[in-house]
């Protein structure tokens, strides 16, 4: 192997290696804003006031509709 290829071999897994490290970055911060977005939702579910139904309603699913 001369030295041209193997500064092109060692280039091209240096170029492989940043773009797995930018992948993964990505797909950290991705689940990083799901995570966020999930937290917010739930948070938003707690602090809904509960509404003051009789105690009969809730109990029963209709399978007929």
């Amino acid at each position: 192997m001369d030295v041209g290829g193997i500064a092109k071999l060692a280039t091209s897994i240096a170029e492989t290696g940043n773009k797995q490290e930018v992948a993964i970055a990505v797909q950290k911060r991705a689940q990083q804003i799901q995570s966020e977005a999930a937290t917010q939702m739930i948070e938003a579910i707690k602090s809904t006031p509960s509404v003051n139904l009789p105690s009969h309603l809730g109990n029963k699913v209709n399978t007929t509709a």
